[in-house]
């Protein structure tokens, strides 16, 4: 049975990507700061805020897709995030499955602003080289690894503060009452933003990064904001990606706390050759028993 390993990497980059239906609620709208009562929309535009002295985040996510032609997909990840000293990612591929069946082998991808390095368990026995690790140059790949790009930008894209600077482009957002995340008591918030007018609200570099796959104007979102004013909880449903509808949901467990992501060793890095290129949506793993 064919699987898609590009499907599983995606995991990570579909929390900002996707459209949906109009949601709405009768919940009340509005959530307390001391005395003052907070709208719905203010909860988010301050939440908005609150991301602006986020430095670093660890999160986890969670892709499901029920309808995918080969079975439901599951895949997990550990994303950790950082700004100083210098801006980068780290995505662990945690678990992906395929109509049950574990896809074998793992996945670890640090990003920097132009600079990426994979070790992916499974490229060991189709390119040419003994390093556990592949260092790949964003700034001078050529067109027919746009593919591979695509990806390494998905995940750049993963962004809180971009997350939630979309979210105030809400028009039907309403408060779903309290519940606890995590140990954490939050506000739930439910509603849709529009894309073309939330992308308005992104600097233009980042604009540039986002993507949402066709199939809708609008983006139905839930998320779950602390008292802080942090989210630590946001889900996407409905989401149209090429395989299927997909629910994506993040858990935010840890903010500004000290993190240290760096680029693998020099002896234990390989540079990617030109000739081998992957195309990793084809890769095909054997279905187990």
């Amino acid at each position: 049975m064919r699987r898609l390993l590009g499907a599983a990497l995606a995991a990570a980059a579909i929390v900002t990507a996707g459209c949906g239906a109009d949601g709405t609620s009768s919940a009340p709208k509005t959530s307390s700061l001391g005395n003052y009562e907070l709208t719905a929309a203010q909860a988010l535009q301050r939440s908005a805020e609150r991301a602006d002295d986020v430095t670093s985040y660890i999160a986890s996510l969670n892709l499901d897709i029920p309808d995918y032609k080969e079975g439901p997909v599951n895949a997990q990840a550990t994303v950790r995030y950082q700004e100083h000293p210098r801006l980068a990612w780290e995505i662990t591929l945690d678990r992906s499955a395929v109509n049950g069946n574990e896809v074998p082998g793992g996945v670890r991808v640090i990003l920097f602003e132009d600079v990426a390095y994979a070790q992916i368990e499974m490229l060991k026995g189709l390119l040419d080289t003994d390093k556990p690790w592949l260092k790949i140059d964003l700034k001078q790949r050529p067109a027919d690894r746009a593919k591979v790009d695509r990806i390494f930008e998905q995940f750049r894209s993963a962004d809180l503060k971009s997350n939630l600077a979309m979210l105030t482009a809400s028009k039907d957002v309403e408060q779903a009452g309290r519940e606890p995340v995590g140990g954490v008591e939050t506000t739930h918030y439910s509603g849709t933003f529009p894309v073309e007018e939330a992308l308005r609200l992104l600097p233009a570099e980042q604009r540039a990064k986002v993507t949402f796959p066709p199939g809708g104007e609008k983006v139905k979102f839930d998320v779950w904001v602390d008292d802080e004013g942090l989210p630590r909880k946001l889900q996407l449903s409905e989401v149209q990606t090429g395989i299927g509808t997909a629910t994506a949901t993040v858990f935010f467990k840890s903010f500004n706390e000290p993190m240290s992501i760096e680029a693998p060793p020099a002896d234990q890095t390989g540079e990617l050759p030109e000739e081998q290129v992957p195309s990793l949506e084809r890769f095909e793993v054997p279905q187990r028993g």
